[in-house]
């Protein structure tokens, strides 16, 4: 597999094209932002747990029979993936309340949510990925009714698989974003799933493990990352 041309660079990920079209290399990289690149920094070895983190994650999901675009790490920074028609939604699952959904509604971080909570997102940075309803995604076209149905129905099992994985860990998932495309026509889970893109908290003490803790200056990003890879037996070096 030869890594061509490089054909998007995002916040910590870019992504290369491959002398096979329906492959490309997805590169972590060691930087990392928050609050739509306000704040940025780069954390040594990042890009490496981050890779590998997530190549655990979709191996998980592909054995409970969801699809993923991950094939297989290239090397400690990088992976072979499908090449996605992606669709510019985000959709994101809240079991605990936090974030941004605090500061929608005016409630209090960590109410457990029951049922947990569904929300779909435009993924556009310019306009800081606002929130959007089925309507507007039908209305301009950005997914089909038919992969929306699919979308949310996937997310929901991922969130099935996930919650058991990281509470048998003493974990708990408390939100997440998800993005997915088509693969020959099929709706393909695509894009990562590591703590850049989710919320975990030690399920006894609360502690975030997570993200937070470079958005609030909590230190210890990569190895609170880290510590989350160890406990579901995931090997960094």
């Amino acid at each position: 597999m030869e890594k061509r041309e490089e054909l998007y660079s995002g916040k910590a990920k870019s992504v290369y094209t491959t002398d096979d079209p329906k492959r490309m290399v997805l590169l972590f990289r060691d930087d990392t932002s928050a609050f739509d690149g306000v704040k940025v920094d780069q954390l040594d070895r990042k890009g490496m747990v981050n890779n590998l983190f997530n190549a655990f994650i979709m191996q998980k999901l592909e054995e409970a029979g969801i699809a993923t675009h991950f094939e297989k790490v290239l090397s400690s920074q990088e992976s072979l993936v499908k090449r996605l028609d992606m669709m510019p939604v985000e959709c994101v699952v809240r079991n605990i309340a936090a974030g941004s959904i605090c500061k929608r509604l005016g409630v209090e971080e960590g109410i457990d949510l029951n049922p947990p909570t569904f929300e779909f997102f435009l993924k556009n940075d310019e306009l800081h990925d606002p929130m959007i309803n089925e309507f507007h995604i039908r209305s301009f076209g950005w997914a089909e009714p038919q992969h929306v149905e699919t979308m949310k129905e996937l997310t929901f099992k991922v969130n099935d698989v996930l919650k058991q994985l990281f509470l048998d860990a003493g974990l708990l998932l408390v939100d997440y974003k998800l993005e997915f495309g088509l693969y020959d026509g099929q709706v393909v889970l695509g894009d990562e799933f590591t703590p850049d893109g989710c919320r975990l908290w030690d399920k006894e003490t609360r502690k975030k493990l997570d993200k937070d803790r470079f958005r609030q200056g909590l230190g210890g990003v990569v190895e609170a990352y880290e510590e989350v890879g160890h406990r579901l037996g995931i090997k960094f070096d």
